[in-house]
């Protein structure tokens, strides 16, 4: 018998033990019930409980039965004897089966083995199953339906669950970290007239009202900094983001984010607050700060690399650019190291795509890579001991960004000037370059105190903290082609 048939089968005796059900007058949807346990509460014998959840094992045996009731926290066996709930309600209990809620009341015991079960006195039909679990030996393996009916996945693998507890661990440590050190948490538009804040191609919608496009933000950080301008010191939103970019086991279009800014600090104090941050939220989950992602062991506990990026190529491919002579001379470097470069790229631009593609990888350890290129930083200020580098960092992990950061640009001339240039990118064909937002520029006219700006990438992290190989697994929906099968 092929699949599609045996699902027919098995969905149309589901469809007549309904109706025997709404036979007996009984409504098979229930309305509420007054749980009042939550099974991982229940841990010892002689209990007497009232509990509900999913019925994820049935076996019926005559006259007594035993199966597994789950439900958020944790799963636990029950027994149901026809002499204990009576002839007419154990009728009603064999029209149940795998997948269905159900609600009981018992007391808990001991069997013979030492398993601690429930032995029920009442039940309660809640919600019937009308499609049957995949099959429970094997569970839910096939990714892509893991991925496209993640209400299946989460029902048959306990574990996915506990990632999405820990995804919720981080967000609120992070949170409770922040508002601690004085941090006040706000909410900035998602739909923006001009998109900004970061290089990426944006999604584009349009108001029907206004008569105009809009943009699903690509970053909060213009409207977070023109808070600071408002007089705020201390700021931070977590919340999504929308680039129209690549969809990998790193990237999906639609991520989440936290950025935060506070004034009178720069880049070297943000390194310290990165570092404190992330080693509170990692020991907090894991209950220790050195933990295994994959194959490695990443130790989050002691003192991270700080690496300027000149040093880190010279370190990683041998190349000495604070030596090199001219653009040719680096241009000539890359070609050797197998980089394509397009004749516009000044030795900056090269620099930066020597690190990309040379260097990120190599970086396991958490490491602050600070230094970069001003042409690739436009929103940053500029270094005071080379006005061809910025006073920013991002932060690496595995190979990874995990954060990015810089004292931030608070000169609007300069700031002005680095749009226009972006601007000339981006009518030479750059989708990916700053648009001109000359209301930032006015309000940073108004003045902005000397602020220090951060960006970590919440999915990331916590694909880190709970060993998963993709960003997939620690988003309930991530972004799929369309199905059409």
């Amino acid at each position: 018998m092929d699949n599609a048939k045996e699902l027919h089968r098995i969905i149309a005796g589901k469809k007549e033990k309904l109706a025997k059900i709404k036979d007996r007058g009984i409504y098979p949807f229930g309305r509420t019930y007054d749980k009042k346990d939550n099974i991982v509460s229940i841990d010892k014998e002689g209990m007497k409980v009232k509990t509900a959840g999913r019925i994820m094992s049935y076996r019926r045996q005559g006259k007594a039965s035993f199966g597994h009731v789950e439900d958020q926290t944790g799963k636990m066996q029950y027994y149901i004897k026809r002499d204990d709930v009576g002839e007419e309600a154990y009728e009603l209990y064999k029209l149940l089966g795998v997948g269905d809620f159900f609600g009981i009341e018992g007391e808990t015991f001991l069997t013979s083995t030492g398993e601690l079960t429930i032995s029920i006195k009442k039940f309660e039909l809640l919600s019937k199953n009308m499609r049957p679990l995949p099959e429970k030996y094997h569970g839910l393996k096939d990714v892509e339906i893991r991925y496209r009916q993640r209400y299946i996945d989460l029902v048959m693998n306990r574990e996915v669950k506990e990632t999405f507890v820990k995804r919720s661990m981080v967000v609120s440590r992070m949170r409770d970290y922040l508002t601690n050190k004085g941090f006040l948490e706000v909410e900035t538009p998602m739909m923006h007239p001009i998109p900004g804040g970061a290089l990426a191609k944006p999604f584009i919608t349009h108001h029907e009202t206004l008569d105009m496009e809009l943009y699903l933000r690509i970053a909060p950080e213009l409207y977070l900094k023109r808070l600071i301008v408002g007089g705020y010191e201390r700021v931070f939103e977590i919340n999504r983001n929308f680039r129209n970019e690549g969809i990998s086991t790193r990237h999906n279009p639609e991520f989440t984010s936290m950025e935060l800014y506070q004034a009178y600090i720069d880049h070297n104090d943000l390194m310290n607050l990165t570092e404190d941050l992330i080693k509170d939220i990692v020991q907090h989950t894991c209950g220790k700060t050195d933990i295994q992602y994959e194959e490695t062991a990443l130790d989050f506990g002691s003192p991270w690399k700080r690496i300027t990026m000149v040093d880190a190529v010279k370190e990683h491919t041998g190349f000495d650019f604070t030596n090199a002579k001219n653009r040719d001379e680096v241009a000539e470097a890359a070609k050797k190291m197998g980089l394509e470069i397009k004749t516009n790229d000044s030795k900056y631009k090269i620099l930066t795509l020597m690190f990309e593609e040379k260097v990120e990888e190599k970086l396991i350890q958490p490491t602050f890579v600070y230094g970069y290129p001003k042409e690739v930083s436009p929103l940053a200020k500029t270094s005071a001991d080379n006005p061809f580098f910025a006073n920013r960092f991002e932060m690496f992990v595995y190979g990874r960004e995990l954060a990015n950061a810089y004292s931030e640009l608070n000169d609007p001339e300069e700031q002005e000037a680095n749009f226009k240039s972006q601007l000339e990118g981006r009518e030479g064909g750059d989708e990916e370059a700053h648009w001109m937002d000359e209301d930032y520029v006015t309000a940073l006219e108004y003045g902005m105190p000397p602020t220090g700006g951060l960006g970590i990438g919440i999915d990331r992290l916590v694909m880190f903290i709970t060993n998963s190989s993709s960003i997939r697994d620690v988003i309930f929906f991530p972004q799929l082609r369309k199905n059409n099968t």
